[in-house]
């Protein structure tokens, strides 16, 4: 037999990102988030005299803010943006080969730290919360062929950094020190602890079906 997890109304949940690994990260929490891309332009000249981990929370607001006003009726927001940062420089997506191969051989053997900023807007009680979750991230001594492999994949061209935690470069990862959820792009404690803060519990959300 079947049993519902809740036979609340789910609330409505929308991600204002366009990232497939975010989408994921809820799907396979249970969350079914409706997608609306913000369109804001995270190469914003303004935006790259901030510090990484401020340049993060402040698009993650932009977004959120940018979705809010597309949206009618009740709904929690979702946004965020994430960013690698290495000796004190924030590595956004390489975008070109080039770029991926370079930081690829700049980063093997050392470590940094993802910044993935989150905010979350309650249109219904009118409540925003914005927070930031980081982690360090330890890189293998990758060889100058498995980099040349790695970027041929075309897999880190559009990732922060220029790697995935859930991808083809998990291999190439060797420790990890905080929430591997945040290094994916979203971290899901963080959005646990924002909806508790807005008075929502977790399964007030998820839309799950359990077999026993």
């Amino acid at each position: 037999m079947s049993n519902l997890n809740s036979q609340n109304p789910k609330r409505r949940i929308v991600l204002a990102s366009a990232s497939p690994a975010r989408k994921k990260l809820l799907i396979a929490s249970g969350i079914n988030a409706e997608i609306i891309v913000s369109g804001v332009d995270e190469e914003d000249p303004k935006l790259t005299t901030l510090l990484p981990s401020e340049m993060v929370l402040a698009l993650a607001i932009m977004k959120a803010h940018a979705v809010r006003e597309q949206v009618d009726g009740p709904a929690i927001i979702i946004g965020c943006d994430s960013t690698f940062e290495f000796s004190g420089k924030s590595l956004g997506k390489p975008l070109t080969p080039e770029v991926a191969i370079a930081r690829s051989k700049e980063l093997r053997g050392q470590s940094g730290y993802l910044h993935t900023g989150h905010c979350i807007i309650d249109t219904e009680q009118g409540i925003e919360i914005s927070d930031i979750s980081t982690s360090k991230v330890y890189f293998a001594n990758m060889s100058d062929s498995e980099i040349e492999s790695y970027v041929a994949t075309g897999e880190p061209l559009n990732v922060a950094g220029g790697f995935t935690l859930d991808g083809l470069s998990a291999p190439f990862i060797t420790r990890i020190e905080g929430d591997p959820t945040s290094i994916i792009g979203l971290s899901m404690p963080l959005l646990r602890k924002a909806l508790n803060s807005l008075g929502i519990e977790w399964f007030d959300i998820v839309e799950t079906m359990v077999s026993a």
